[in-house]
């Protein structure tokens, strides 16, 4: 078992929360400028067969942010770092990964640094790599805009945040859904935030893909202004032992916006073998 003293450390810094009857571990991480309540819809739902475990990235929700480093979460590396950090405290293996947007990436990280702890990884949203790269690569930014983003949250956090909320939602028929993300944007230190920015924005995990041998579930959206149809393509084409699956979800967040849809492609997913494909008919 890890030493108590760390493990704690861990679980505090991250304020993880365990819950759930099964003993198989489910691990969902969030995306930018979110926390583990964006879970909310989707992860009850599990708990009667999985121990469910939330979290909340430094900067985010109610983790402590006297343990934000700057150095450390210059790169995705360093939150891979607390995710395997997590799991030691927990003393998790054979886990299902669920990370949404950058979280896919960082969930990634984490498995080919230490395959031995991940049965399965489930990516909502994923993108290796944000900047478009012709011809082979449209990752859906070119780098005059993504900058200019950037560049807008340093200047304007909340209205950076006011713009772009309706943009990743996408469901303009659920405006408080546009409204609780721009809230949780508005929550986290815009330090921290736009310091993450730039490491997931200007991020390039590419190569890093053909390492990841831990099977996984690419859950693509339509309409996705963040991570478009063709970055899901390029990693159905690119990540081994994959199973991509087109959602009739709209947006980036579809565990906010179409949680039925999402929860039913997770357990067809999870009952199969892996690399088989997802049918499922959407709630």
């Amino acid at each position: 078992m890890p030493d108590s003293a760390p493990a704690a450390a861990a679980l505090t810094r991250n304020n993880v929360r365990v819950s759930g009857r099964g003993t198989q571990p489910m691990l969902f991480a969030h995306g930018f400028g979110c926390d583990q309540a964006m879970w909310r819809f989707v992860a009850p739902a599990f708990e009667e067969t999985h121990r469910v475990v939330r979290l909340d990235y430094i900067g985010s929700g109610s983790s402590d942010i006297s343990a934000y480093d700057h150095s450390r979460y210059g790169t995705l590396d360093g939150y891979a770092s607390d995710i395997l950090e997590v799991c030691a405290a927990l003393d998790l293996s054979d886990v299902v990964f669920v990370g949404h947007s950058v979280s896919a990436m960082i969930g990634m990280l984490a498995a080919i640094r230490e395959p031995q702890r991940f049965a399965r990884l489930v990516l909502v949203g994923p993108s290796p790599c944000y900047l478009n790269h012709p011809p082979a690569y449209s990752g859906g930014f070119n780098e005059d805009d993504l900058r200019g983003l950037l560049d807008m949250m340093e200047k304007n956090y909340t209205g950076w945040a006011g713009a772009l909320a309706p943009v990743i939602v996408a469901n303009a028929d659920r405006p408080e859904l546009s409204q609780e993300l721009e809230a949780s944007f508005c929550a986290t230190d815009p330090v921290i935030a736009g310091h993450f920015a730039r490491a997931m924005f200007l991020s390039d995990h590419r190569v890093d893909v053909p390492r990841v041998t831990t099977p996984s579930l690419i859950m693509q959206c339509a309409h996705d202004a963040i991570a478009p149809a063709s970055v899901g393509q390029w990693l159905a084409q690119h990540l081994p032992n994959s199973t991509y699956h087109a959602l009739q979800a709209t947006g980036h967040c579809p565990h906010l916006t179409h949680p039925a849809e999402t929860i039913e492609v997770l357990r067809r997913y999870l009952a199969a073998p892996p690399g088989a494909p997802v049918v499922a008919t959407a709630a």
